[in-house]
């Protein structure tokens, strides 16, 4: 190496490197930790001992790791709503009001499609409980069984066989068509537990249901003989008006003018003109008042009882079905206008002889879609058809998706729940064992194995009624004889003396003004996760967002840049290695002008040409003439001697070794020729 470069070299090793120029990640570390604006990675180097160094770099990473625990915290958190409630004061929309008749259809108008079923139906009873005059339980045990078969045919106990399970026993049941024990297959099913298993603390009675190849059967089992008769005559009901056309039913259900004695609203008088139709499959002929009817929303400016909805309602208990039903009354729902009526799951029932109040409150709520909660406005995202004229709501898309379910398992559509586009409804005419599958998928529904509460999303807005019901008999006794008689004159088409059981009066109304919504808002924002994020720094390591893209720059970018400057460097070297020439091997006795260390170029020798020239022949004599010594040059090629070949004596003859080891060994061999 020369002189120059010797001291460039130890001048780069004694000055301070630094920033991204330092050779070694250590070096840049330590540059790092004595410029950086952060206390704690300075107090490291430049801390004197080994404790306090310790210490120093404990204390900086604790403060790094909470750090990050505090900032993972903020991100986790960002997508979290904070909650306000608003009450205000002002003139409230009226909601819709569906009123329904417990009793469907009118007992005079299905009895004749009924009859069978009802025949079968008393004849169970009589052979489960013994409706005789006979008082002897031992003789009204040896009759009941016998009963059984008496009057027509057992079509539907064919159909769905009813059965009784003794105490502690499973194996076996007494059939009600034929009054014998027989040997029960399938699995017990006990309706009023979620599990399956044997009810064994008292006799039972069910009925069975098979598959369509009746490989597989199952007895749903309950602790009353009411419940089970009242079961399974729904399910025949349910065969038998799946056969009806629509237009029959609704001929056979109450109508407005039937349903409705007296209107009164917001001090005005209404009547049935005020009220639209709505056909439940399940509750015959429903009305609903204020359905948005010419676009228009009624309101009622005041709160109380006297600014409400109130009417009665004509439930005539002579026409109610025995066996369906067995309580009197009416159902009433309150709902927003374009909302479905589920009066079989949330409807408020009202008892006949009876002034029934409901208040309300009006609640409205407002919640953020995604990515804050899962819910939705218009089925977005939704993967479920929707089977009703109305809006979103999550019962709508529960009911639908069972429904579809329903359609797609067993091939037909259930009876309580609005047709399917290209389906029909279930009867065992078309589908003799639709009842086993509706079974089975119900249990797999609310079990939650059909998948429906995990693609079914909340509504974003809603409103809800809260309702504070109370009770008063109605009418009393005093005002009951001239009451009675007015609204019998009133109802001219009715021709028999109205009775009070016959009767139920309801009120509606809201009891003040006050709307309470509850408005779900973003609980953090961008510029606040931001500052949270900046005060943790500051906190714990007393820097900024500016220091954060320090760390960075050193820690990645100037890392990196280190590490890829040194893999380039060895690979440099590596590559130079390879591609440097080999020397050659000697020549075979090269001899006069086919010597090569004769050709001197114009540049002088060098200490690696020497290295690769052949070695010098042993003495001997050419034979070839001796070459042309004038064009040699060699006074004028070695008229300078070269630094450190100097000999200590001028005057004496170097040895052929030495003057090899620092010459040229051609010029050895030509300095040995004879007569030189």
């Amino acid at each position: 190496m020369a002189a120059g470069e010797k001291i460039k070299a130890k001048i780069k090793k004694n000055l301070p490197v630094r920033g991204p120029q330092a050779p070694t990640i250590k070096e840049l570390m330590r540059w790092y930790c004595l410029n950086t604006n952060t206390h704690g990675c300075r107090r490291i180097v430049v801390s004197r001992g080994r404790l306090r160094r310790l210490l120093w770099i404990l204390f900086t990473l604790t403060a790094v790791a909470l750090i990050f625990w505090q900032c993972a915290l903020l991100i986790s958190s960002f997508y979290t709503v904070s909650v306000s409630i608003k009450v205000h004061f002002q003139k409230l929309d009226f909601p819709a009001v569906t009123i329904c008749n417990i009793n469907p259809y009118r007992y005079s108008a299905v009895r004749d499609l009924l009859a069978e079923l009802e025949q079968e139906t008393r004849g169970s009873l009589k052979t489960l409980f013994g409706f005789s005059e006979i008082t002897s339980r031992k003789r009204r045990e040896a009759e009941s069984w016998s009963s059984a078969r008496k009057g027509t045919g057992s079509k539907f106990l064919n159909l769905i066989p009813l059965l009784a399970f003794e105490k502690g026993e499973t194996s076996k049941a007494r059939d009600f068509r034929t009054g014998r024990k027989r040997k029960v297959s399938g699995r017990i099913v006990h309706t009023a537990s979620d599990v399956v298993h044997v009810y064994e603390s008292k006799g039972l009675v069910g009925f069975q249901l098979c598959s369509n190849d009746t490989s597989s059967c199952a007895v749903y089992t309950f602790t009353s003989g009411v419940n089970a008769i009242r079961e399974w005559y729904k399910l025949h009901y349910m065969n038998i008006m799946a056969q009806v056309s629509l237009e029959k039913k609704i001929n056979m259900s109450y109508s407005a003018e039937e349903l409705l004695v007296t209107c009164f609203f917001d001090g005005e008088s209404c009547d049935a003109r005020n009220f639209t139709r709505f056909h439940h499959p399940m509750y015959g002929n429903c009305y609903t008042f204020n359905n948005r009817q010419n676009e228009t929303i009624l309101s009622t400016s005041m709160g109380g009882s006297e600014y409400g909805l109130q009417v009665i309602l004509y439930l005539n208990e002579e026409e109610y079905n025995p066996f369906l039903v067995s309580s009197t009354g009416a159902k009433v729902i309150v709902h927003r206008q374009f909302e479905y009526p589920f009066i079989e799951d949330v409807g408020t029932e009202i008892e006949t002889a009876m002034a029934t109040s409901i208040g309300m409150h009006l609640t409205e709520s407002f919640k953020l879609s995604e990515p804050y909660s899962r819910c939705t406005e218009d089925w977005n995202g939704v993967l479920i058809t929707n089977i009703y004229n109305a809006t979103y709501s999550l019962q709508i898309c529960l009911h639908s998706c069972f429904q579809a379910k329903m359609v797609e398992k067993c091939g037909c559509a259930q009876f309580s729940q609005p047709l399917p586009q290209g389906a029909n409804y279930c009867n065992y005419r078309q589908h003799p064992n639709w009842m086993y599958c509706y079974y089975e998928l119900h249990q797999a529904f609310v079990w939650g194995e059909l998948g429906c509460q995990s693609m079914c999303k909340e509504a974003c807005s809603f409103k809800e009624w809260t309702l504070t019901t109370s009770l008063a008999q109605w009418p009393s006794e005093v005002s009951e004889k001239w009451l009675l008689s007015v609204l019998t004159w009133d109802q001219g088409q009715i021709k028999k003396k109205l009775n009070k059981t016959d009767l139920a009066k309801l009120l509606i109304f809201y009891k003040d003004l006050n709307q309470r919504s509850i408005v779900e808002s973003p609980a953090n924002s961008i510029e606040m996760l931001l500052s949270n994020i900046g005060g943790q720094l500051g906190l714990w390591m007393s820097c900024s967002i500016v220091c954060i893209i320090e760390i960075i720059e050193v820690f990645f970018i100037d890392s990196l840049s280190i590490v890829a400057r040194h893999q380039w460097h060895k690979a440099k070297e590596w590559w130079a290695r390879r591609q440097a020439y080999p020397c050659p091997e000697a020549p075979p006795s090269p001899q006069g002008q086919d010597n090569l260390g004769l050709n001197i170029d114009d540049d002088l020798p060098t200490f690696t040409s020497a290295l690769c020239l052949p070695p010098a022949p042993a003495a001997q004599v050419p034979g070839t003439p001796p070459p042309r010594y004038n064009t040699l040059r060699l006074e004028r090629a070695f008229s300078r001697q070269l630094t450190g070949t100097e000999t200590p004596y001028p005057h004496q003859r170097p040895e052929p070794h030495q003057q090899a080891s620092h010459g040229d060994s051609r010029l050895l061999a030509y300095s040995r020729l004879p007569g030189r």
